[in-house]
């Protein structure tokens, strides 16, 4: 497994840790973070019908999603979420961990990024969990991209 805060480091990307008790929904996450400066993020790890491509699409943790409505913007037959052996495959996470960051693990380049427009637009610090979700990291959007430019992924901004 790839250390994350030893990445971010050598990027010189800046990021502020926040320790806390393990949380697995945002729901949680709200109660136990919920006073932190920056937007809080909804991870989820997709796949189409055919289960040949996965993604993973962040936005904003209070936005309600209709699937079907990022299948069309995504041009994907009937996108739904992936199981947790799926998760653990691509990216080496496991549900309540699902953060940009678990890309690191996806030596093939098979998960394609989906990044809201409308989150980036409206927020310049936003925080994910450092592949482990007993910690929260703050990081500006700038250095967000620097990570997914270094990483490599597709990374597509889409409007839904």
């Amino acid at each position: 497994m790839n250390d994350i805060y030893k990445i971010l480091e050598e990027l010189d990307i800046k990021f502020i840790d926040h320790k806390h008790r393990a949380v697995f929904t945002v729901e949680e996450a709200l109660l136990h973070k919920g006073d932190l400066e920056g937007a809080k993020i909804k991870n989820l790890f997709l796949r189409n019908k055919k289960g040949d491509k996965h993604f993973l699409f962040i936005t904003d943790a209070f936005k309600d999603i209709d699937l079907r409505k990022l299948s069309e913007v995504t041009e994907e037959r009937k996108l739904g979420f992936a199981s947790p052996e799926r998760l653990f495959k691509y990216l080496k996470l496991t549900p309540g961990s699902v953060s940009p960051f678990g890309i690191i693990n996806d030596e093939n380049k098979e998960v394609i990024i989906l990044l809201d427009k409308e989150l980036l637009d409206n927020n310049d610090k936003l925080n994910f969990h450092p592949n482990i979700n007993t910690s929260t990291i703050q990081v500006s959007k700038d250095d967000l991209f620097k990570f997914l430019k270094w990483n490599g992924s597709e990374v597509r901004e889409i409007e839904i």
